[in-house]
Parts: C-alpha cells; structure tokens; sequence
C-alpha cells in the first residue's frame, strides 16, 4: 500500500515525552492538561522498562485532546504482529486523525533478555512489520507470507476509520530510505544538530523527521555532564547505537569507552566520553539557551523535536516543562 501524503510541517511542531522521569503516570494529568496552552504539539510516549508505549497516550486522548499522539518507539518483536495491529486500531479510534505509529526493531536486551522474543533480521522485520500493518490497518483480510513470519486469515473486527500515519525508527541509510519509501515518516535519537543535515540528506525533503531530544535545564556544566555520561554510555554501547555514531563520524572518538565498557570497567567508560560528545548530544544550559538549541536542530531539518526533560537540573522538571515551551 502507498504511504500516506505527508501533511502540511512547520517549525512550530513541538512534542513531550510521556511518561515524565519525576513522577508516576498517576500524577501526571496535570501537568499534560496544560501541555497545548504552553504551545507544545505532540505527545510521544516511549517503551523500554516502564511505562508501556499505548496506555499514556491513550490518557493522553481524553487529558489533552489537541495534541497528536505518537509512540516513540514500540518494538515490532515483542508483540505479534495482529496485536500490535490491534493496539494501533484502538488509539486510532480514541485519538481520529491525531495518532502516530512509531515502530522499530529495538535491541537484543529489549527483545530478547527482557521479553523472551527473538531478535534476527531486523531490517526484514520492520519491513515486513510495516507492510502487514499498511494492510490491516486499512481494513483488509491478511493472509501472507513474509521473510520473517507469516500471517492467516487476519482481519480486524474494526478497522479505524482513519488508518493511523506509520513512522519508523530509522539509524543508519538502509532504514532511513525504508521510512522515507515506504513509511510516513523517520525516528531517530541521540545526534547533534549537525547530525541531522545528514540523516535528512537520506531521506528527501519530503519526509518527516522526528527526534527525541534529551534536556537539562541547567548552567551546571560538570553536574549535567555527569548524568549525561551514564546516559550516553548505556546507550552507546548499544551494537545499533554504536553502528549510528560510527556513520556519523564518532567511531574513534567512542571507541575507548566501548572498550571500557566491553572490558567490564564502567568507571572508565563514562571518563573517556569526551566532554564535547556529551555537548553534542545533550541540551543544556539556561532554559533560553536550551530553547535557541533546539531550533538550530529544526533549522538543519528536524520536523518535530521530542524533547525528553532530564531531571537534576535547577528547577524542577514541572517548571523545565514549562521554560522549555516554544511559548515560553
């Protein structure tokens, strides 16, 4: 099936990461009911070891009905594919028009340690992944064979009168082609506004661009970069993460700390993150400056920064939220 027509983009998309990282899910009405009035656009959840990716934006829905929703990411191996359908028609209904499929390949920790799946052929299953839910989606009677599971018979008993927009996590040029192709849209995470004229020249003009940007509201440099180094390290050594910064130019620059950490020294590890990796990667500074950052990645293409504030920094994460708004 065609991807979807891209909708009208502006520098004004702005989105929050649900759950926020200094409360429960519980508290956190509130604080997303004020959400629009502070100009932000979107609300993308996230899936690791938490929260799951559908049920903050199912709240979502009913607390800040303005917004779109998109989940950033669910993985397309932890969950069976007519599930993962199922879960997408639901928020479809609850949010019409304003719901965001974001799914990807995760990693071997995710998929594999922490929920018994099997993660092989990763590319081939995002595709295959995307391709059965273009179909489903649309209402249609599933029965296929694809590279990496087959399905029979599938249909859903209502499809959403709206098929959800589907957006793909996207690292490196034979993904990101694949969402610029085939999807609606690129996620991705973890680079520098200067990363970013890269990833957008794979993907066209065309496509939208969307990425969590990880923020510290503080002047404290050696306090942020402290927190950030156990960030960046327990992502970077990541294989898919490591693949990522080595297309982007890092490699030798990271390789010490991925030897470190290989070598069990996790002490070492976190010392060899040079300081301006971490400056590159993460936002910091007064709320004003972390703002003017912010749109220098929109300026090098980014469609929709996802900012994800980082507790720690000098104020609390409540009013970050709010100094952090492009209203602001």
């Amino acid at each position: 099936m065609a991807r979807q027509a891209a909708p009208e983009r502006t520098a004004g998309n702005w989105g929050m990461t649900l759950p926020f990282q200094d409360r429960s899910l519980a508290e956190s009405r509130a604080l997303v009911e004020e959400l629009p009035a502070l100009g932000y656009t979107d609300v993308w959840s996230a899936e690791v070891s938490g929260v799951d990716g559908f049920v903050p934006l199912a709240l979502t829905a009913q607390w800040a009905p303005q917004v779109r929703l998109g989940t950033a990411i669910v993985p397309v191996s932890t969950r069976g594919p007519g599930l993962l359908a199922m879960s997408a028609a639901t928020l479809a209904d609850l949010a019409p028009g304003r719901f965001v499929l974001g799914i990807g390949s995760s990693s071997p920790a995710i998929v594999e340690r922490w929920n018994a799946g099997t993660f092989a052929k990763p590319y081939a299953r995002t595709r295959d992944t995307l391709r059965f839910l273009r179909r489903a989606l649309a209402g249609e009677k599933v029965t296929e064979r694809y590279e990496t599971f087959e399905i029979s018979g599938f249909r859903l008993e209502k499809a959403p009168v709206e098929p959800p927009r589907i957006v793909l996590a996207a690292l490196r040029p034979r993904m990101l082609r694949l969402a610029a192709e085939e999807a609606d849209g690129a996620i991705t995470n973890w680079l520098s506004p200067e990363d970013v004229r890269r990833v957008r020249a794979e993907i066209g003009p065309d496509t939208e661009l969307i990425a969590r940007l990880f923020v510290c509201v503080s002047e404290d440099a050696d306090r942020v970069r402290a927190l950030a180094r156990r960030l960046l390290a327990a992502y970077l050594t990541v294989p898919v993460y490591a693949a990522f910064h080595e297309w982007l130019g890092r490699g030798e620059t990271l390789r010490p700390m991925r030897e470190a950490w290989a070598a069990g020294d996790r002490q070492a590890a976190l010392k060899a993150i040079p300081d301006e990796v971490v400056d590159a990667l993460v936002v910091h500074g007064d709320a004003a400056t972390c703002r003017a950052r912010i749109r220098e990645y929109v300026a090098n293409g980014l469609d929709t920064p996802v900012l994800a504030p980082l507790p720690g920094g000098e104020v609390p994460l409540e009013q970050a939220v709010r100094d952090l708004a492009p209203g602001a």
